[in-house]
């Protein structure tokens, strides 16, 4: 689950919304959290609990006894298919880390701390997330690496002076831009800016359908095009006084000021795209092209040999976009999107599969569209995004047969 600031979660509170039993298993049953389904022994939750949601891809401490039973699966947490069904999670209560269920005088459930009562948590409050708390890292030691943050200019100013960015003053100012910059300008120093992700830029990472079942409620009509399992890569362009813009490359979490900049990968690979799709030309046509932006964002997906467990068949790399950002429109519809990047350049977009309503749709029965072949090579394809028509809104379905067969 993705927190305010769009960072993964891999372990909160959450609600016990459902429970079902399993045919011909009598000692465990199907409980249900948004969209996850999670094997349960049988009479361990009943529906409204307050329980401890961890996702899958993520892997729990190996020095709390609580999770010994984890040992044989050296203590990950992958999508499984177990008593003829697919459980994807793991639920745990709150005594297994001495903590309490409790309910509040509105009758809200909640978590607390039976040894210090100022700790708890709700699971529909901002500090249902237990990540850091529990030491829940992501189950494939490449991706603690991967996605681990760069360094923020904002967020090194801040860490040298916490007793000043604690206060309520403080933080609604850097809730805001102009309040950030005017922050810096008192409190910054030059070293922070060294490597600093370009503020106007927003990281990507898409929202799980079955953290959003919600969504399938919408009536509106949504693009479907096929996720590609690569790593995210975003160029943007500020535009310059005299003509000097300035474009930044990053992955994911990190800047990149320099073409030798090491990355996690044994070459540079986001700026060997850059470099190959001549993305210093496209992005100065994109503001060309929106003259009343002040910056114009292309984000996308690097994939190939060598980056994540599929190579699609290539021995090189490919990029193919997904998102076109302007300061002035936002984030375009990807209709408009592939009508503005073919006017100016060759770069490709993600493939547009179709477009759908979700009259009737429930998450177990996108999730099985999502399986089936990859149009770039044939091969079984990630899953699914579904964004809607004016781009405002998106969200991923990753098909179970793909995380099965390449996440285990």
């Amino acid at each position: 689950m993705l927190d305010k600031d769009g960072v993964r979660q891999l372990a909160y509170v959450v609600i016990i919304d459902e429970i079902k039993p399993i045919e011909g298993y009598d000692r465990v049953e199907y409980a249900r959290v948004g969209g996850w389904w999670v094997i349960v022994q049988k009479g361990q939750f009943k529906v409204g609990d307050p329980a401890i949601y961890f996702e899958i891809d993520s892997r729990v401490p190996s020095d709390r006894e609580c999770f010994a039973f984890l040992e044989k699966r050296n203590y990950k947490i992958k999508t499984l298919r177990m008593c003829k069904v697919i459980s994807q999670g793991l639920l745990m209560h709150a005594e297994d880390f001495g903590w309490k269920n409790a309910i509040d005088a509105d009758g809200h459930p909640l978590i607390y701390d039976a040894n210090d009562n100022s700790r708890f948590w709700y699971a529909d409050g901002e500090d249902r997330f237990l990540t850091k708390e529990l030491g829940v890292t992501y189950a494939d030691d490449a991706d603690n690496k991967r996605k681990a943050n760069s360094g923020d200019k904002y967020k090194a100013m801040a860490a040298r002076r916490p007793n000043i960015f604690r206060k309520k003053w403080a933080r609604w100012l850097m809730k805001r831009e102009w309040g950030r910059k005017l922050m810096f300008f008192f409190f910054g120093k030059k070293r922070d800016k060294k490597d600093g992700w370009p503020s106007w830029v927003q990281k990507t990472d898409e929202e799980r359908v079955q953290n959003m079942p919600w969504i399938l409620e919408d009536k509106g009509e949504w693009i479907v095009t096929e996720k590609i399992d690569g790593t995210s890569t975003t160029f943007t362009m500020k535009r310059g006084k005299f003509g000097k813009n300035k474009m930044y490359v990053c992955s994911r979490n990190v800047c990149f000021d320099t073409v030798d900049k090491p990355c996690y990968y044994d070459t540079n690979v986001y700026w060997e795209m850059a470099k190959k799709y001549n993305i210093y030309d496209v992005l100065s046509k994109l503001l060309d092209r929106f003259p009343n932006a002040e910056w114009v964002t292309i984000q996308g997906e690097t994939y190939g040999d060598g980056i994540q467990k599929r190579n699609y068949s290539l021995k090189g790399h490919e990029f193919a976009i997904f998102n076109l950002i302007t300061s002035d429109k936002g984030r375009l519809g990807t209709k408009e999107m592939v009508y503005e990047l073919g006017n100016i350049c060759d770069v490709p977009c993600v493939p547009i599969l179709n477009t759908i309503t979700f009259d009737g749709l429930t998450v177990e029965k996108l999730l099985e569209m999502a399986d089936g072949n990859s149009v770039i090579d044939g091969l079984p394809r990630e899953g699914f995004v579904l964004r809607s028509l004016d781009g405002a809104r998106s969200f991923k379905a990753v098909s179970n047969n793909y995380l099965l067969k390449y996440h285990q």
